[in-house]
Order: C-alpha cells, then sequence, then structure tokens
C-alpha cells in the first residue's frame, strides 16, 4: 500500500529510516537523493520545484492556433516528466495528505499489445512521490491498487471480447469538497462498460483522519439516465453550491447530467433545461467536426473555481464569481496517430448548471513538439487537481493547478499551471 504518514514515522524510528536511505542511496547515482528524503521527512524539501520570480503568462502559438501555457515552477516554462521507474500513463495528482511537496499520483501499468502474456489484465498503480532534478519521481514501491474487478458479461458480438477484461481502465482520482476519490471503467452490470465510483482512502493507508463521509466505500457503478451507450467513458463528478454531487456523463454534441445518490443511481437528465443554450455555446466555439476521425470528449474531473485571487481580501465568492472547471479534447486519428486539443469548459455552479464559457482556442502545453508532416505529440489530459495540501476542490484564480496527461499512451507528464492562465480566451456563452 502507498506510504501513509513519513512525518510520523520518522518521528518514531528516525534512526532506522536513516540507516534504510543510506543504503536505498547505494542504489542511486545521485547523492542528493539522501538529502531530498531527509528533507521530506522534516518538512523541507530541497528537491520541491524552484519557485520563479516573473510569471511567464500563456501567449499565442507562432501559427495562432493555440494558447501556450507555462509551468508555474520550472525555470524554462515546459512540462515535467512523472517517473514510475516503469511504463505508466494517464496519469492522476494529488497531494499527499500531511507532507508538503508531497504527492500521491496514479496511473494506468503500460501493457506490450505485442506480448504473448494470456489474459487481458489492466493495473492501476501508485506511489509517493517527489520533486527530484525537476522529475516528479517515486519514492516508495510502486504498487497496484486495490480497484475491484467487476464480473460484466454485457458485451455481445463483436465485442464481446471485452467481457475478457479484468481490471480498471482510466482511473481519474481527485478530491471533492471533503476527500479524494476515484471514478474508473469496468465491465458493467447495465451495459457492456461502466463507470464506477470509490472512495480512494480506502485504496491507499489514508491515516489519522476521522472519515465522517462513508459514502462509496466499495466500487460503485454509476448508472446513468438510459439510453446507455455500449462503452461508456471519462464521467466526472461535480458539486454544486449546496455541496450536492452531481455527475456528468456527456459534453458534446450535447451535454448530459443528473444528481447523483450514493447508491450509484441518478435522478432525472438535468440538461435538457439549458440545451439550447448550451448547444449553440458548444457550437460557437469548438471546432466542426467531419464525418469521421475527429471527435469531442470528456477528459479530466472537475475543480470548483472563484474568479478573482485568494491574496485579495476583497474576494469573496458567490454565484456570480464561482463556477466548475473541466477540461475537454478535440480528438483528431489521423495517419494511424491520435492528437488531442484540449478545451477548458466553465459552468454555473447552481442549478440549471449551464455552460458559461468555453477555450475559444484550445491550450498547447509547453513542451510539446511538432514533428514531420501533421503530427505533433500525442497528449492526453487526463487530471486536473489542486496542487496545494487542504485546497481540496475549491480554488481561485491564483491557486496553482497540476495537469496530468499520458504520452504516446506509454508515458507521464504533467504541468503545474496557475488556475487563471487555463482560462486565457475564454470565450463567454453571453457574448454577443
Amino acid at each position: 500500500m502507498i506510504v501513509r504518514d513519513l512525518k510520523r514515522l520518522a518521528l518514531v524510528v528516525g534512526p532506522l529510516v536513516v540507516l534504510l536511505l543510506l543504503s536505498i542511496s547505494l542504489w542511486h547515482s545521485h547523492t542528493d537523493y539522501v538529502r531530498s528524503r531527509v528533507g521530506a521527512l522534516l518538512g523541507n524539501d530541497a528537491n520541491a520545484p524552484p519557485s520563479t520570480d516573473s510569471h511567464r503568462k500563456p501567449k499565442l502559438t507562432a501559427n495562432e492556433t493555440h494558447y501556450e501555457i507555462y509551468s508555474a515552477s520550472s525555470a524554462d516554462g515546459r512540462f515535467f516528466d512523472i517517473q514510475f521507474g516503469r511504463n505508466v500513463f494517464n496519469p492522476n495528482i494529488i497531494p499527499h495528505q500531511k507532507i508538503n511537496n508531497t504527492w500521491i499520483v496514479v496511473g494506468q501499468l503500460w501493457t506490450d499489445p505485442n506480448s504473448n502474456k494470456p489474459g487481458n489484465e489492466v493495473y492501476e498503480v501508485g506511489c509517493v512521490a517527489q520533486f527530484i532534478n525537476g522529475v516528479l519521481m517515486c519514492i516508495d514501491y510502486v504498487h497496484p491498487l486495490p480497484y475491484e474487478p467487476s464480473p460484466g458479461g454485457k458485451c455481445e458480438g463483436e465485442i464481446s471480447f471485452y467481457n475478457l477484461n479484468v481490471g480498471p481502465h482510466d482511473a481519474r482520482v481527485f478530491f471533492g469538497p471533503q476527500n479524494p476519490l476515484t471514478i474508473y471503467g469496468s465491465n458493467g452490470g447495465h451495459t457492456c462498460f461502466g463507470q464506477f465510483i470509490r472512495d480512494f482512502r480506502k485504496m491507499v493507508d489514508w491515516e489519522y483522519e476521522l472519515m465522517t463521509n462513508t459514502d462509496f466505500e466499495k466500487g460503485i457503478e454509476i448508472v446513468r439516465p438510459p439510453p446507455f451507450a455500449v462503452l461508456e467513458k471519462n464521467y466526472f463528478v461535480f458539486w454544486d453550491k449546496d455541496n450536492e454531487m452531481h455527475v456528468h456523463y456527456d459534453s458534446y454534441p450535447e451535454r448530459g447530467y443528473a444528481k447523483l445518490e450514493r447508491d450509484g443511481s441518478t435522478g432525472p437528465e438535468l440538461a435538457t433545461k439549458t440545451a439550447e443554450h448550451d448547444g449553440k455555446c458548444l457550437q460557437r466555439y469548438l471546432p466542426k467536426l467531419p464525418p469521421k476521425d475527429e471527435s469531442i470528449h470528456q477528459a479530466t474531473n472537475s475543480l470548483k473555481i472563484t474568479l478573482c485571487n485568494r491574496a485579495d481580501k476583497t474576494c469573496e465568492p458567490h454565484d456570480g464569481n464561482t463556477y466548475i472547471l473541466t477540461i475537454i479534447q478535440h480528438k483528431t486519428y489521423y495517419e494511424y496517430h491520435s492528437e488531442y486539443d484540449p478545451y477548458v469548459v466553465l459552468f454555473q455552479q447552481r442549478a440549471p448548471y449551464e455552460l458559461y464559457g468555453i477555450s475559444k482556442k484550445p491550450l498547447w502545453i509547453s513542451g510539446r513538439k511538432h514533428h514531420k508532416g501533421r503530427r505533433t505529440d500525442m497528449m492526453y489530459v487526463t487530471s486536473a487537481n489542486w496542487k496545494d495540501r487542504g485546497v481540496n476542490y475549491h480554488g481561485y484564480l491564483d491557486d496553482v493547478v497540476f495537469l496530468g496527461f499520458g504520452f504516446e499512451d506509454r508515458n507521464s507528464a504533467g504541468i503545474d499551471v496557475r488556475a487563471g492562465d487555463l482560462l486565457v480566451g475564454l470565450g463567454l456563452c453571453e457574448e454577443p
């Protein structure tokens, strides 16, 4: 299991920990490794990403098709690698519950499709990580996380092979107002492939917290209002102004969302109330799609954001400045290569949760490269979480967001960005 209270461990068995760190250093070529671990235990991590005095603001790319966003901490503004010690993609990053400059990272273990290994087992793995020489790196063992397999059996015809799947797919790990949760794909009880939700604290050693909210102790399938798609993917949940929980299962060409109950059931479809308004906004700002090879779909979890700075003493959240933020992506598939362009979406935190704004141009993560022909790096954004411990779900423009993304469906990377930078070039639905 993921290491829990490292600080407490240091206080109790400090000398043993130092000896262990010295032993571990024999396997690391960098002498800074031991210093970084001791610093972490003392709450003073010398390998935390350096702060920069000047804020590098987003700007249009040379061809003016995207807004380039930059790291809030790295000197060159580029994204950082996430190293699990093996090939892992589609990462999630959430702050460690006790230790500064330390995070829990979770991703899907890459398996070689050409291997002769029998079965279709899939694993989500995780670890505790810190920045070492500009890389977010696991500092304890990488473990498979105990996502529960589901029996399924609903896949028929040409997709019957999905019945052989064992294990979670494309997990999202994120904070709600109170505690972290995870949503993941698995064989469904209502359709071939469904979406499940579980309390993430039950899957790791989440110590020293009174668990007053005990919803979703086990993996529960989310049952959206029908009709079901054969393969349901990439649901996200959001909490409204009264902290009522809802699930958002479609974003394009029409939105779909409903109130989520504790047993995984949902209330009536709510998006019909805003369909006309939202449809105009989606068509206005998102690219027009050809008949094939392109699509738009949900990508990340949600965050709540107030559009003023936390440092501003006059900043008070209310319905006129606080919204739900998520990221959707425009996918293209040409020359047997997928590419993804992320768009930020804001919608209201109060019923009926209509759209407020969408990026006029997609975001370009600094460090993404062009290649010969039309190809660029495949970077699939999977998670958006507040970087600092204790922020949980609701942040402000001057708070920093960690974006985690898969790189070419094999590796993991991320970038830390001021939340306000994600809203560059936001087009408002009510603009004339």
